[in-house]
């Protein structure tokens, strides 16, 4: 069932959402409430907020959490270090989690670090509920494969699936 073809207020996806445990990490309250309050008409209840990246961090370490959204600009650590230990610590309380980068940093090289680091979506301020609801639904409804290896830990950075000139996909 996909998110994009599902009706609001509809009961199953809503009981799956309810069951999503969500985590934001943003230093300005009001963005946090929009957040929070775009998720709930979505049907997530399970929404808890950190004020930094080391707050964001605290909680992941003792709590599940299935989605991470995060602002870039926060201090004492920020969103790109949060992406950075949640995908390359040994320590780290999952990998493989959804990360959404919530943030003002527009520019296309903002764009490249926070793919390269591992960010799952990328979300422009000042945004649209569409805009973050678009991005949820591209999680749920197509999931990119993971990357292990040594230069990268991350969801796939190509969004289309075309094989490399020479006509030989050649990741393992």
């Amino acid at each position: 069932m996909k998110l994009s073809s599902i009706k609001p207020n509809n009961k199953d996806l809503s009981a799956h959402l309810a069951k999503v445990h969500v985590l934001i990490a943003d230093d300005d309250r009001r963005i946090a409430l929009i957040v929070r309050q775009v998720l709930e008409s979505l049907g997530f209840k399970e929404i808890v907020v950190a004020c930094d990246g080391s707050q964001a961090l605290k909680f992941l370490q003792t709590n599940k959490i299935d989605m991470v959204i995060t602002d870039w600009q926060m201090s004492p650590m920020d969103g790109i270090n949060l992406v950075k230990f949640l995908r390359t610590s040994d320590v780290s309380p999952n990998r493989f989690m959804p990360i959404i980068m919530l943030t003002g940093n527009a520019e296309r090289e903002h764009v490249e670090k926070a793919r390269d680091i591992g960010v799952t979506e990328f979300v422009v301020k000042p945004f649209s509920a569409k805009t973050l609801c678009s991005r949820i639904a591209l999680l749920i409804d197509n999931p990119r494969s993971f990357i292990f290896s040594k230069q990268f830990v991350g969801p796939d950075r190509r969004r289309r699936s075309i094989l490399p000139p020479d006509g030989t996909e050649k990741r393992k």
